[in-house]
């Protein structure tokens, strides 16, 4: 599934394709549509601005913007849809803090 969104980088429209679509039985028997997106943790969380500004802090900004103009996106469909939107990282998946 296509999702529309709009960059906030490069100021073009693009499409994010979610990592899963998955449906699941919740504990009153019924089926939960989620829409699951797998990222690091450090992709999640907005980058420290440093003393003096690298490549490095610069590339890790607009990764974190675009994460989030995609999981806005893919939000505002699932919301549409009665679906779920549910973003994995390590900590979820192998329970590590």
């Amino acid at each position: 599934m296509a999702i529309p969104y709009h960059s906030p980088v490069d100021r073009k429209r693009h499409r994010y394709y979610p990592d899963f679509i998955v449906e699941l039985k919740n504990k009153d028997g019924k089926i939960e549509t989620v829409m699951i997106e797998v990222k690091p943790y450090k992709q999640t969380q907005a980058p420290k601005k440093p003393k003096r500004m690298t490549k490095t802090f610069e590339n890790a900004a607009k990764t974190y913007l675009t994460n989030q103009a995609k999981w806005e996106a893919a939000a505002a469909v699932c919301e549409k849809r009665g679906w779920k939107f549910q973003i994995l990282t390590e900590k979820e998946i192998y329970g590590r803090r």
